[in-house]
């Protein structure tokens, strides 16, 4: 189903966590890149065709301002009983297809996606030097139907400016994808019921 971000007011901070990397190879917590400058945390999934249309030139766009001193980190969470296709050996497989070099990291219990109040893949939040939140919404105007080349734009003039200290200025266009695959129990009704 198709879902847009939530929107998460502009200037809330980002929650700590700590997650294993899907590939096995040790954990990451928020709190390890406590200096940089930027950090955009980007929940992601394997089998999403909105996630597919824009991988590639995410990975470019991940590996171009990682050189600006961007920190991103990758994360899913969807339920891999019912959606096998984005278990973590697949993730892994996902990151070498689309030239991810950035943690992709498994949140099973699904409590980091609640946390960041995370809606949909792709979503994306894009945190300043003091880990507030300074860019929610779009990484452009490309879709799967529409036939836009992905480029990042939005994304791109967004982490531009927070890597300079600017604020960017709003309308934030919400991102759009697929609604994350939540657990039983799990799905935040109580945080819809609060927008």
């Amino acid at each position: 189903m198709e879902m847009n971000s939530a929107m998460v007011r502009i200037g809330t901070p980002a929650p700590a966590f700590t997650l294993p990397r899907a590939d096995g190879s040790g954990d990451v917590s928020l709190g390890n890149y406590s200096s940089a400058p930027a950090l955009l945390v980007a929940f992601l999934c394997v089998h999403c065709p909105y996630v597919k249309n824009m991988e590639v030139e995410f990975g470019e766009f991940a590996r171009e301002y990682e050189t600006k001193g961007l920190v991103v980190l990758g994360i899913s969470c969807n339920d891999v009983e019912a959606y096998p296709d984005d278990a973590p050996e697949q993730m892994v497989a996902q990151a070498r297809r689309a030239g991810f070099t950035f943690p992709y990291l498994y949140d099973e219990s699904q409590q980091v996606a609640l946390a960041f109040m995370a809606t949909c893949t792709p979503d994306l939040f894009l945190y300043d030097k003091d880990r507030k939140l300074a860019y929610r919404g779009q990484f452009d105007e490309s879709r799967p139907s529409n036939g836009l080349e992905p480029t990042g734009h939005d994304l791109r003039l967004a982490a531009d400016l927070v890597l300079i200290g600017k604020r960017v200025p709003a309308p934030h266009a919400p991102s759009v994808g697929c609604g994350l695959k939540w657990k039983q129990g799990n799905e935040p009704l109580a945080h819809r019921a609060h927008h």
